[in-house]
């Protein structure tokens, strides 16, 4: 009877931790914020810049993380990440002042840079060479997922047990999990198991043996500075509405239609990371990115114009189908036009040198909408970043890699 190859086994485990971090360092943003203005009468902007502060520790981190799940294995940077947020989480529902909230949204970077897209993708790089697109795409299946679940689970656990209760029962689940799973299921690559890339023995053929690119050598291509650029002002748009999300459509449908439309955006997130696991390996991923941008910048637009409860859930909808997919797509186009030799170097310079652009999203979102007591402006000037993204990361094929140095 054949066996499943153990590296679909760690897609799993990857799939549940990024459940987790999705749910509690990502949707559950929006939560925070929205429960932190409404009881501890800390402003908007206040919350928004705590949250953009924890972005730019993570991106920070992100310049080790990738260099430290090579050298230490995964083990220790999931275990580390899993704690840190468990904890900071369970702690927010405390904060009655300023610097505390701050402090936390520190330590809440740095736990999610440790369970982020790049600890996972390398974590999976030694397993996989000819489905890498594939296992990345499938493991952050759990983004979308943390979606579906994290910001319903978090609001209705806020409803019945109360603020402080709510997450500190989420801390707690997340520590319950995420530590067995570093502890017990994740290793560091096939070889300490006597296996393969792929499940597949040496004698099988492994597809061509790809040239290895420094990140100097990288960053000078126009192939890497397009997808930087595109990826930058999708991604920082992306964090900026998600974190903003449940206070954008909360006056209009209340908690309980807030919850319905994060849900709802999250399912079509799900959706859209299905058909990508199912063809990535296949497609044009450039051209792919680029209709996922112009989608998401119509999606922005009908939300900042239709603001009715019916105009909010569909274009809440419309986006989600973007969430999951750019997120996905960015290692994916460093796999492709860099290679599996070159992908942590790269990518781990990528996703650092993104997430600084992501970090101003909530920021951008909430002095915005401070300046003009609306979130309209944000959401148009959002969409015109999109197309921007759209039209940069298309009109970079048109670029062909030069030599590797």
């Amino acid at each position: 009877m054949r066996t499943v190859f153990y590296g679909w086994w760690l897609v799993a485990a990857y799939l549940v931790i990024a459940i987790i971090s999705w749910s509690l360092g990502t949707f559950g943003m929006g939560v925070y914020i929205h429960a932190l203005a409404l009881r501890r009468d800390f402003t908007i902007a206040l919350v928004s810049n705590a949250v953009t502060l924890s972005y730019l520790v993570s991106a920070a981190a992100l310049l080790f993380v990738g260099a430290a799940t090579v050298h230490f294995g995964p083990r220790p940077v999931i275990a580390l990440g899993g704690g840190i947020i468990g904890l900071v989480v369970a702690c927010i529902p405390w904060c009655v002042q300023s610097w505390e909230l701050l402090l936390l949204m520190v330590f809440m970077g740095v736990g999610r840079s440790c369970l982020s897209t790049t600890s996972i993708s390398t974590g999976l790089a030694p397993w996989f060479e000819r489905h890498q697109g594939r296992a990345i795409s499938t493991a952050l299946l759990g983004a979308s997922i943390g979606g579906i679940l994290g910001t319903p689970l978090l609001l209705g656990g806020i409803a019945v047990f109360g603020f402080k209760a709510a997450l500190l029962l989420a801390g707690i689940s997340s520590l319950i999990l995420l530590i067995p799973i570093a502890i017990f299921v994740l290793k560091d690559k096939p070889q300490d198991m006597g296996l393969h890339p792929d499940g597949i023995t040496p004698s099988s053929p492994i597809g061509p043996v790809t040239v290895k690119w420094s990140r100097g050598g990288a960053l000078k291509t126009h192939r890497f500075q397009t997808q930087l650029l595109a990826f930058g002002l999708g991604m920082m748009v992306q964090i900026g509405f998600l974190s903003h999300h449940v206070s954008m459509v909360a006056p209009m449908l209340g908690e309980e239609g807030a919850s319905l439309a994060v849900s709802g955006a999250a399912m079509s997130a799900f959706v859209g990371r299905l058909l990508l696991a199912r063809y990535s390996d296949n497609l044009d991923v450039r051209l792919a990115t680029g209709v996922v941008l112009t989608v998401a910048a119509v999606s922005l637009a009908c939300m900042a114009t239709f603001t009715g409860a019916a105009g909010l859930l569909i274009s809440s909808v419309a986006y989600g189908l973007t969430v999951g997919n750019l997120t996905t797509l960015s290692p994916i186009v460093v796999r492709k036009e860099f290679g599996a030799a070159s992908f942590g170097a790269v990518f781990g310079v990528a996703s650092s040198l993104i997430a600084f652009a992501m970090a101003l999203g909530p920021a951008f979102f909430g002095a915005i909408r401070s300046a003009y007591g609306s979130y309209s402006p944000a959401l148009y000037l959002a969409g015109g970043l999109n197309l921007v993204a759209a039209a940069t990361v298309v009109w970079g094929r048109r670029h062909p890699l030069p030599l590797p140095t």
